[in-house]
Parts: C-alpha cells; structure tokens; sequence
C-alpha cells in the first residue's frame, strides 16, 4: 500500500495551477486537459517538467540540451535527440525524491500514464508551495535578524559612549589633583597621629585592667582563705558543742561572741562581694569603653580632617569663589548627565535582554530547522548514495560496452582489411577472367564467322547446281 504523504489533486487542479503559476504566455493559454492526462502529447509534458525544474532547480534552458563536459563521446550527434529527454530525467530523479516520491521511471516521461503523472505532478505541486511558503517565512526571519544585529550594533555604540562617558565623569580633573594629593597627605598624618593616641590609651587600659585583675586575684584569695578559716570554725564548734558541759551562761557570752564574730566575717564578705562586682563591672565595661573610644577616634579623625579642610578652605576661598561656582553647576550638569544616562542604559539594557531573548527563540528555531534539514539531507544523501552507486555500475558497463565496442572496431578494421585484401586478389582474377573471355569470344566470332562463311559458300553452291539442273 502506498503512503500518503501529500494530498493528491485533481487534473483540472493541476491544469488551472499550471496556468496560473507555472507556464506563461501563450504556453498557459494554449494548456489543455488532453494535452497532459489521457493520451499526453510529450512535448507538452517535458515542456511543463522543464518549467518546473527551472523554478524550483534554477535550472537553465542551455543545460537541458547540453552534453556534459566530463563525458567522452565519440558521436554526440548520435545522442542529440535522446538528450533533453535524458537530462530531463536526470534532473527530476533528483527532484522528486525531495517530493517523496521514490518510484519515478525513465518510461514515466517516453510513455506516461495518466494516474502517475497526476500523482507525480500533485506531489511537485505540493512540494512548491511548501517551498515558497518556507521561503517567505525565511524571508522574514531574515530581516527580523538584520534588524536585531543592526540594534545590538547600535545598542553596543551606545554603551560604549556612555562608559566612556561615566569614567570622564570619575577621573579627577588635573585643576583639583595637588589639593587632592596635600588633603591625602594631611589626612594619612591625621591617621597616624590618631593611631599612636589611640596605641598609647590601649597600652594605659591595658595596664589598669592587669592590675584590678591581679587585685581581684588576691581578694579571691583571701576569700577563700576567710571560707576555709569559716569552716574550720564550724568544725571546731561543733566539736566544741559536743565537748561543753558548763553553765548556760558562759554559753550563752560564747555564743554572743561567737554571733558577733559571725557577723563582722558577714560584714567583710559583702564588702568584698561589692568590691568583686564592681571590678566586674569595670572589667565588663572595657570592651564598651574600647568600641566608645574607637567611635571617638574616627570623630577625631572626621573632626581633623573637617578642620584641616576648613583651614585649607578659609584659607583659599576668596582665591577660588569662581572656580566653586562655576565647578558645583558643572557637577550639577554632569549628575543630572549621568542620571539621564544612566535611564538610557538601563532602558537599554532591557532592550537588549528582549532582543537576546528574541535572538535566542529565532537561534533555537533556526537550530531545529537545521536539524530538520539536516535530517532531510542525510535521508537525500543515502538516496543519492545508492543512486551514485547505480551510475557507477551503469558507468562500469558502459566502459565495459565502450571496450567491447572498440574491440569489435578493432575487429572490424582488420576484417576491413582482409576484405580489401581478398577483393583486391578478386579483382586480379576477374580481369584475369575477362581477359579469357574476351580471347575466347574473339575466338568463337571468328570461328562463327568461318563457319558462317562456310555455310554460305555451301548454300550457294547448292543454289547454283539447282538452278543448272
């Protein structure tokens, strides 16, 4: 069963195309129906094959009837008639694999048959107009691209005027370089000065919280003395409680000192917890004091350089009023310069994003495209492949037949030979013959005559003696 692969058409579809589209002139008015199904008149067949190779192949006329170069032929005159039909064959065999139609013949175009050509022809017809559809669509993805380029060309011009543009606006101007470098100078002495302060503060800290460490070391430790000395007095009065046997008075002032005791070693551990929270406190407070006394610093440093610039300014604004002046309206243009800019640029770099978006879908079309092609022409190439390999053996055969055929000349040339040989040995011995025969005619007619000469002689003799008697 046959695949259908292109819708076919009807002959007076076929008919109307070919005249609208195809043929021109008084070609298209003269087409009749009969002329290409039915009983088809070649000329008519091959002219409208011709024109379609010549609008889809680009073929020119002169080719049809041209021998091609890289054959030797010894009579091309042999070959003029049957030549347009060969090229003609040539050439759609190429074509019409494109068409999907793999079946065509070399009796298709000597004698067509009216449900071949109508499918043939359908399948031509379609393959034109996907073309020109394809070429149109092409066409336009053409100058879509052009355009594109033509925008990033100019988009690309654009950028590189506004960065240069932008780094105008950042490099300093050669006026204001020598303030530039004195306010440098002045600000890295500031910076020095205020790092040796800060070094020597640092230093003075660091000694202060040693020593209240080293103090709080030692009452530490004579804390912990007072808590051992606590509990070996809770020992000894318990040892003590056990042991008393004495009157409840004496008791009672051991107990009162003992109370009293109890309280002054109470008294001199809150003082000594006081003072361990406050040296806690101060030590806690340090590291806030360092990041306090760093903020002043740069408060400093700000401080020095904002009177080192107003020294410096006082010094020279009556000299250079004009120049500020006329210097804030330019950094005025040049800001409001560079904000437009900088709208421009990111009006255009979304502008470019689109187009690279745009850029990318048209590559990726134009990819799978190509793909498709690719695939299509690698299908070709098998085909043509395989066709290539059919001519190469049509070829063999043919310098097989050329060789033959020489060898038959070769052959011929010396039967020639012999021939002119044995019918120059024929001719010697006819005229040998003639020769004889001429001798023995001769001959006979003077024996005829002779004899003849005889007879007369006798019959006059006997006409004599008769006449006598």
């Amino acid at each position: 069963m046959e695949t259908m692969t292109f819708p076919r058409y009807s002959p007076d579809d076929i008919i109307s195309y070919l005249r609208s589209h195809i043929l021109e002139g008084a070609e298209a008015r003269n087409l009749v129906k009969g002329d290409v199904f039915g009983t088809p008149r070649l000329d008519v067949l091959h002219l409208i094959y011709l024109r379609i190779l010549q609008r889809v192949c680009k073929i020119q006329l002169e080719h049809a009837y041209m021998m091609p170069l890289n054959v030797d032929i010894m009579y091309p005159q042999i070959y003029e008639g049957f030549l347009p039909v060969c090229n003609l064959y040539i050439h759609l065999e190429r074509l019409l694999p494109m068409c999907r139609i793999s079946d065509f013949q070399i009796a298709d175009v000597l004698n067509p048959k009216t449900k071949r050509t109508v499918r043939f022809l359908s399948g031509i017809l379609n393959f034109v107009n996907f073309m020109e559809f394809q070429r149109d669509v092409y066409l336009e993805l053409q100058l879509t691209y052009k355009s594109a380029m033509e925008k990033i060309q100019h988009l690309k011009t654009v950028n590189q005027e506004a960065a240069l543009k932008v780094e105008k606006l950042n490099t300093v101007p050669v006026e204001h370089e020598a303030e530039i470098k004195q306010l440098t100078g002045d600000i890295r002495e500031l910076e020095q000065l205020l790092r040796q302060d800060y070094r020597r503060k640092q230093t003075a800290l660091q000694e202060v919280t040693s020593q209240k460490k080293t103090d709080i070391a030692e009452k530490t430790q004579k804390l912990n003395e007072w808590k051992v000395s606590m509990t070996a007095l809770k020992e000894e009065q318990e040892q003590l409680k056990s042991k008393i046997v004495e009157s409840p008075e004496e008791s009672k002032n051991c107990n009162e000192l003992m109370k009293e005791t109890i309280k002054k070693l109470k008294r001199s551990m809150q003082e000594i917890t006081e003072k361990y929270e406050s040296y806690r406190d101060a030590v806690e407070v340090l590291p806030l004091c360092q990041v306090e006394l760093q903020l002043y610093q740069k408060k400093m440093e700000i401080q020095g350089e904002n009177v080192e610039r107003l020294a410096s300014v006082s010094s020279e604004a009556r000299n250079l009023e004009n120049q500020l002046e006329s210097a804030q309206e330019e950094l005025k243009k040049s800001k409001k310069d560079e904000m437009s800019l900088k709208r421009v640029v990111t009006a255009k770099h979304e502008k470019l994003t689109t187009a690279q978006i745009r850029l990318k879908k048209i590559c990726e079309d134009l990819e799978q495209r190509k793909s498709a092609v690719l695939e299509h022409f690698s299908k070709v190439q098998e085909k043509r492949g395989a066709v290539y390999d059919k001519v190469m053996a049509i070829c063999k055969e043919i310098k097989q037949k050329k060789k033959n055929i020489e060898q038959l000349k070769e052959d011929a040339e010396k039967n020639t030979a012999k021939a002119k040989e044995i019918n120059l040995i024929l001719k010697a011995v006819l005229d040998k013959c003639h020769e004889s025969v001429l001798k023995a005619v001769k001959t006979s007619a003077a024996s005829r005559a002779e004899k003849l000469d005889e007879i007369r002689r006798g019959l006059f003799s006997i006409h004599s003696s008769g006449s006598t008697s």
